[in-house]
C-alpha cells in the first residue's frame, strides 16, 4: 500500500477533467506519471485500444459523470458493483475504476519491460486498461470521508503499537529503507489529489497511505533475516501480528476508496 494506486490516479484526475478543472493533456500526463503508456481497449464505439484523452473524451461522451475507485482483495470486494466477470477481473488486478452514469468499468493489467527489479527511467512500464460493463448500483463497504477519518485515527494508533512491537528500529536495513522511502515521498510535496477534491479528502488520503507506509513497513521488518513479519520466533507469534495488521489495512483501503470517490459523492449530492 505504499504506492499509489494508478486507478487512483486515473479516478482523480478524470474527475478532474469531467468537472472542467483541468485540460485532457493535464489529466492524461498526470494519470500515466512515469509509465510510458497506457491505452484503453474494448471501449464501446472504438475498434482499437485508444490512450487516455481519447478515452476520457469518449467515457464523457458515452454518460460518465464522475468515477469511482474499487480497491479489491479476496474477500472484501471494495468498491465494486457487478457483475461478476467484472468483479473477477478487479479481484485479480487488486483495482479498477468505474465510470458513473456510463455503466463501464476499467481494469489496469501491466507490461514492464527491463532488469528486474528495476526502477524509472530503466524499466519500461506499459498500461492497458479493460472497459467492461459493470452495475449501475451502490459500491460496496465505501465509507463516507467522516467515518474514514475517524477509523483511520484508530487504525494509526494499531499500526504504531505493532510497529513498536517489532522493533523496526532495529530490524535492520530493510525496514529502514522502507522508512527512508516513506519519508523522503511524504516530504516530496507531492499532490496526492487533483483539483475539485475538498480538503478533508486530500487530509483522508494522506493519512490512509501513512497507515498503509506503516503496514508496509511492519511486514518487512526483519526480512534481511528471512523472516517476513519483524523478529518472530514462532508461528503463533506470526499469526497474531498479521492478524494484527489485517484489519489496520482493510481500514486504510476503505479510507483510500472514501477519499478518491469524494468528488462523484459531493457532486451527487448537489444535485440531489
Amino acid at each position: 500500500m505504499l504506492d499509489e494506486p494508478r486507478s487512483g490516479r486515473l479516478a482523480s484526475w478524470g474527475n478532474a477533467l469531467l468537472a472542467g478543472l483541468v485540460s485532457p493533456d493535464e489529466a492524461a500526463h498526470r494519470i500515466a506519471d512515469d509509465d510510458a503508456v497506457h491505452r484503453v481497449t474494448d471501449l464501446p464505439g472504438e475498434e482499437a485500444p485508444v490512450g487516455l484523452t481519447l478515452a476520457l473524451g469518449r467515457l464523457r461522451a458515452l454518460g460518465a459523470t464522475g468515477l469511482r475507485v474499487a480497491l479489491p482483495v479476496p474477500g472484501h470486494p471494495l468498491g465494486l458493483s457487478g457483475p461478476p466477470e467484472f468483479n473477477a477481473r478487479a479481484l485479480e488486478a487488486g483495482e479498477a475504476v468505474l465510470a458513473v452514469g456510463a455503466g463501464l468499468g476499467l481494469v489496469p493489467e501491466i507490461y514492464e519491460a527491463g532488469p528486474e527489479g528495476g526502477t524509472a527511467p530503466d524499466v519500461h512500464v506499459e498500461v492497458v486498461w479493460h472497459c467492461l460493463p459493470v452495475r449501475e448500483a451502490p459500491p460496496a463497504d465505501v465509507p463516507s470521508l467522516g467515518e474514514a477519518e475517524r477509523e483511520l485515527a484508530e487504525a494509526l494508533r494499531d499500526a504504531t503499537e505493532v510497529l513498536s512491537k517489532l522493533d523496526v528500529a532495529g530490524a535492520g536495513p530493510v525496514a529502514e529503507a522502507a522508512l527512508a522511502a516513506y519519508r523522503a515521498r511524504a516530504e516530496a510535496g507531492r499532490q496526492v489529489l487533483a483539483p475539485g477534491y475538498p480538503p478533508r479528502a486530500v487530509r483522508v488520503l494522506e493519512l490512509a497511505q501513512r497507515v498503509g507506509a506503516l503496514i508496509d513497513i511492519a511486514r518487512q521488518a526483519g526480512s534481511d533475516n528471512g523472516r517476513e513479519h519483524g523478529g518472530a520466533v514462532s508461528s503463533s507469534e506470526i499469526s497474531a501480528r498479521a492478524e494484527a495488521l489485517r484489519p489496520v489495512e482493510r481500514t486504510a483501503r476503505r479510507a483510500q476508496v472514501a477519499a478518491y470517490n469524494s468528488a462523484v459523492e459531493e457532486r451527487e449530492r448537489r444535485r440531489g
